[in-house]
């Protein structure tokens, strides 16, 4: 088994969990994390107990972070990564779960755009003389005031 281990990575670099956390500019905990969630193939394991990381491991940690800062979810990510293993699934497949991510952002957007318009015109039509029974950005969070009702809906 020993003999055959060494035989599998005999010319393939390998790596230690610390050296693959460096070379995907993350840190050793998120490796794991993404090991326990199946997001990263399972390492082999060496006598010592040592992990057997390759590039391959730190090619899917790359690929998980530049997904994650598009947006996606690891969830949504592992069903990347699924679908990417299927070989019945076609480009277009892909291209449906990026135009539901597209619109999801594009909500997050507009509810964003929405708030920053609230807090606009809460900021705006604070007076700071005023007394603090009388401020409309309070009474808008505790919904006493027109604006208040609105940010219920």
């Amino acid at each position: 088994m020993i003999k055959k281990m060494d035989e599998k990575y005999q010319d393939i670099t390998t790596y230690k969990i610390g050296e693959v956390a460096k070379r995907a500019d993350v840190n050793k905990e998120t490796v794991r994390y993404y090991e326990q969630r199946e997001l990263i193939p399972k390492p082999d394991r060496r006598r010592s107990g040592y992990r057997i990381f390759t590039q391959r491991h730190i090619d899917q940690i790359t690929f998980l972070k530049r997904a994650q800062q598009l947006g996606f979810t690891l969830t949504e990510i592992k069903e990347l990564l699924d679908l990417r293993l299927d070989e019945n699934t076609t480009c277009s497949k892909i291209k449906e779960e990026a135009q539901q991510k597209y619109q999801d952002v594009s909500k997050k957007i507009h509810d964003l755009q929405r708030i920053q318009e609230t807090l606009t015109n809460l900021i705006d039509c604070c007076s700071e003389d005023r007394p603090i029974g009388d401020c409309p950005i309070l009474e808008a969070l505790e919904g006493k005031n027109e604006t208040g009702k609105q940010l219920r809906k």
